[in-house]
């Protein structure tokens, strides 16, 4: 109960700050139509005014909670206007992408690590390729792949390996990197191959890097999701909600699927490290 305390009190700040925020953002607005019509609001009226626009600039919480259960509680799950539908297009492309980025990214590692070449070659290559904005390569990406008849899932799932490769690959490197000296020197002692020094030693050392890089990982495989949905003019997904609202500004419509990558987000994250707990408990790494 006292850990919930500092959880509960940040939450009501920042309550208190949006709020606050909505009428200073919102209520230009509510003066403006006012001057026209030769009136003086009181503040009452204007903060009144503020709470219950119906394009806001700022929307205040509770038309953000609203919009969220009429979408997500009201609406059946197969509706196009109903925020899981949506969330689940974006979560397909996000777990595709996150299985092929986490797959790269291992594969690169354990090529980084046991070949010099590799090490001075890839590694500097993998850097420079997450200096490109995400948002001026995903075009491009998706046009090529489109000219070859690639469409739909894929082109969305590459373009969330791309951004979820990287986290994998310098965790995997910095894990299996982790043995210190005396513990390879061990394995030599006991004639362990290069295989078996991986299986036994460095596989195992790497998990706690690994676990930790995959968070990282899909995380940003969801955020390569959504950008993947924004050029294309998708009707489907989180990124095609907020495309279609920043269109014909609903501004409640882009925040409750905000709200909604948030959470999935969050939920994914959670996931992954019930996984590591899990994992590293069986393994004896942790209590």
């Amino acid at each position: 109960m006292k850990s919930l305390v500092p959880v509960l009190t940040v939450v009501g700040a920042i309550m208190v700050l949006w709020y606050g925020a909505a009428v200073w953002m919102n209520s230009q607005w509510t003066l403006d139509q006012a001057a026209r019509a030769g009136t003086d609001p009181s503040l009452r009226a204007i903060v009144a005014d503020t709470m219950a626009q119906d394009r806001p600039i700022l929307p205040a919480p509770h038309q953000v909670l609203s919009e969220l259960y009429d979408t997500v509680i009201d609406k059946k799950i197969t509706s196009k206007r109903s925020l899981v539908f949506h969330a689940w297009i974006t979560l397909s492309a996000t777990l595709l992408g996150f299985v092929f980025g986490t797959i790269a990214g291992i594969f690169l590692a354990v090529g980084i690590v046991h070949n010099r070449a590799m090490d001075m070659s890839v590694m500097p290559w993998a850097i420079a390729s997450q200096t490109i904005p995400i948002l001026a390569i995903a075009p491009m990406i998706i046009v090529v792949m489109n000219s070859v008849g690639i469409q739909g899932l894929v082109p969305k799932a590459f373009i969330s390996a791309y951004l979820s490769f990287f986290p994998v690959v310098v965790g995997m490197v910095k894990g299996l990197r982790s043995p210190g000296a005396m513990q390879l020197d061990l394995m030599r002692t006991y004639h362990a191959s290069r295989v078996a020094t991986f299986w036994k030693l460095r596989l195992p050392a790497s998990m706690p890097y690994l676990f930790t890089s995959l968070k990282v990982g899909i995380a940003a495989s969801l955020v390569g999701a959504i950008v993947g949905e924004l050029p294309t003019g998708a009707v489907r997904g989180l990124g095609a909600r907020m495309l279609s609202g920043s269109y014909y500004g609903q501004t409640i419509q882009i925040w409750s699927a905000l709200i909604m990558a948030a959470v999935l987000a969050a939920s994914l994250v959670a996931i992954v490290g019930i996984i590591q707990r899990i994992t590293l408990r069986r393994m004896g790494l942790v209590q």
